[in-house]
């Protein structure tokens, strides 16, 4: 079994090891399913034994499940224009999934 992996989803890897949290981009999966993920790269926790994908390391995945699918804090989108009367404003709330990885195999 290895310690930590490197998954991808949603555009973005993350770096993550069994028992984490990670915030993910919003999956369409329930709460309380499980997901599971290819791995990237694969290493020991010292790092001695590190296994490189070309793109993903063969018979290794990673399982989640999910924990949460929620929104973040808001942010506010401020537009102004100087002399010209303009002023818009907006806000937006970027939804997310929170997953909790349960095995690295």
């Amino acid at each position: 079994m290895s310690d930590l992996a490197v998954i991808k989803t949603g555009g973005k890897q993350y770096l993550v090891k069994a028992g984490d949290k990670v915030r993910v981009e919003k999956l369409e999966v329930e709460e309380g399913k499980t997901v599971k993920f290819d791995a990237l790269l694969v290493a020991d926790e010292g790092g001695k034994a590190v296994k490189v994908g070309k793109p993903t390391v063969a018979g290794v995945k990673v399982e989640a499940t999910v924990e949460k699918q929620g929104r973040a804090k808001k942010v506010t989108i401020i537009k102004f224009r100087a002399k010209v009367r303009y002023k818009r404003k907006a806000g937006h709330r970027q939804p997310y999934t929170l997953l909790r990885i349960d095995s690295i195999k």
